[in-house]
């Protein structure tokens, strides 16, 4: 499948109330925001709020037309309910009752499971792409029962694309090496400060044709703010990672560049990545994050970062530099 992303996606694990409740109404707003700023690509997943991210996605793109823009969701963990659990929170950093729990399931029944509860929480009748979600520790099922199961999805017509998505580039390149999956969803591990995914997985996407989508480009927090903050990938950032964010920072700022508009363009910058996809918790921060996506980033910034020890020298850059 040709897939047609646009470049800025809306990631919607913060519509799912991750780490904190956002209120029904600005979910719903931050989506109609993202639409007006020209985003056409929404990725969610079942684990992001128990399914609530899909239910208030769903709710505001039925108001558009169908065919103006992609959505994908996830398979791999398929919610049940929790009756014990719905006095209480969930654990796993969204702000929801813990009505469900979660189920690991990469069979092909579990993926059909899945799809089919994402489709009714959505209130929609397909999917563009699906994407097999976080099988670290289930290589081998994820390769004999979800693989096999979307493509047979895709061969029918029910979904255009799948693939998978994940925080890691190695596992994510076997993938690639072993299925004829369309796409892949690579979160952390092409930013400004980390980028194992040049290692093999993006030269191996090109090669092949694969779509990639980049996500977590801020790094969980550090790389999202003029000043560098001090989460990294969901944890306290190391002392000597905020120094290194911090150099960066002040290279940036010569260029007249902010920090989190480098991290933007870096991504943008490479021929494999269809679109970066990136979470708002709100209006306002769809549109900080569409004017940071129109930043014009100076070659020779690429350039002293490389020359700096900041940035891999085999980093894919802007405007032909290398």
């Amino acid at each position: 499948m040709e897939l047609s992303l646009s470049r800025l996606g809306l990631g919607c694990a913060q519509l799912g109330n991750l780490y904190h409740a956002i209120s029904d109404e600005t979910a719903a707003a931050t989506v109609r925001r993202a639409w007006d700023e020209g985003v056409r690509y929404f990725d969610t997943a079942p684990h992001y709020g128990l399914g609530l991210s899909e239910t208030r996605l769903g709710a505001v793109l039925r108001a558009f037309p169908r065919d103006e823009y992609v959505l994908s969701t996830k398979v791999g963990r398929v919610l049940e309910p929790n009756p014990d659990g719905a006095r209480a929170l969930d654990d796993q950093g969204f702000a929801v009752p813990a009505a469900y729990r979660r189920r690991w399931d990469f069979s092909r029944d579990g993926v059909l499971r899945s799809l089919e509860d994402s489709l009714v929480r959505l209130g929609l009748d397909r999917v563009d792409v699906v994407y097999v979600h976080d099988p670290d520790d289930h290589f081998d099922e994820a390769l004999r029962g979800a693989f096999p199961a979307l493509r047979e999805l895709r061969e029918q017509g029910v979904i255009g694309a799948f693939g998978a998505g994940m925080n890691q580039a190695p596992m994510l390149g076997e993938f690639v090496r072993r299925t004829d999956l369309d796409v892949v969803l690579v979160a952390g591990r092409y930013t400004l400060l980390d980028q194992p995914a040049l290692d093999e997985l993006l030269p191996l996407c090109a090669d092949r044709d694969v779509a990639v989508v980049a996500g977590g480009v801020f790094n969980g927090g550090i790389l999202a703010t003029a000043e560098p903050g001090r989460v990294y990938d969901y944890a306290e950032a190391p002392p000597e990672l905020v120094e290194r964010a911090a150099r960066i920072a002040a290279i940036c700022a010569r260029h007249g560049v902010e920090l989190p508009e480098a991290a933007l363009a870096l991504p943008m910058a490479h021929p494999a990545v269809a679109s970066v996809v990136v979470g708002a918790h709100d209006p306002e921060q769809v549109s900080v994050n569409a004017r940071r996506a129109r930043a014009v980033v100076p070659p020779e910034m690429w350039t002293e970062l490389v020359a700096e020890g900041l940035l891999r020298a085999d980093v894919v850059l802007a405007e032909g530099v290398s």
